[in-house]
Order: structure tokens, then sequence, then C-alpha cells
């Protein structure tokens, strides 16, 4: 199956999310991690917490800034997946937040534009 520019454009914030979470002392536990209740982009660990990643990715500012795409539905998924994750693995954290990454890409500059909302879903 071939994947369309707006999955190619997905997966890439993905992989740059999570190598800007690497370079931040964070361990990427999972990718894409499925649950009843909806996909979980990236799971990690930075010291004793578990953060639990959505990324949003845009390549044009007409389509707003990409943290606004987090829908209150989105928001109530990512909770519900989170503590099915620590449910599951009980090896997991009782420390634990949800954080949005915005990753903005530039047509005329290849670096990316990066914001990290830390606990952004509470």
């Amino acid at each position: 199956m071939t994947q369309t520019s707006h999955q190619r454009l997905g997966k890439w914030g993905e992989e740059t999310a999570a190598r800007y979470l690497a370079a931040h002392g964070h361990q990427i536990l999972e990718t894409n991690y499925r649950t009843p209740y909806g996909e979980i982009d990236l799971i990690t660990r930075l010291g004793d917490a578990i953060i639990f990643v959505e990324v949003k990715t845009r390549s044009s500012p007409t389509l707003g800034m990409p943290e606004i795409s987090v829908t209150p539905r989105k928001k109530l998924h990512m909770i519900q997946s989170a503590e099915y994750y620590i449910q599951q693995h009980s090896q997991a954290s009782d420390t634990w937040r949800i954080d949005v990454i915005a990753v903005q890409r530039h047509k005329s500059d290849q670096t990316p534009e990066i914001t990290h909302f830390e606990n952004a879903i509470a």
C-alpha cells in the first residue's frame, strides 16, 4: 500500500519528534502504539516518568498551527490510551504525562520548527 503525502508528512513529523526527544534525554519506548482507544504516536521515558506524545505536523501555516488540531475527543482518547498502557505494562511508572509536539515543516528551509508542550493534556 502506498502512502499518501499526508501520511508521509505525518511519519516524517513523528520521526523528527522522536529525534528531538532523544536529543533531549528521552528513551524511546514505543512508536505508533495501538490501544482500543486509538494510537499513541510516541511513548518515552524521561527519568522515572513515562511520557505519552501526540505529534502534530503541518507543512503550511494556512492550515493553522499544528497543536490546535488536538481536539477534545483526541485528548480523551489520549488519556484513555495512556491509562491502558500503564495497566498493560506493570513496569511502567506511576508518574506519567501527555505531551504534544508540534512540527512545522517549512518548504524554503529544511530545518523544522519544533514546539514541545509538556503536560499539554491533563
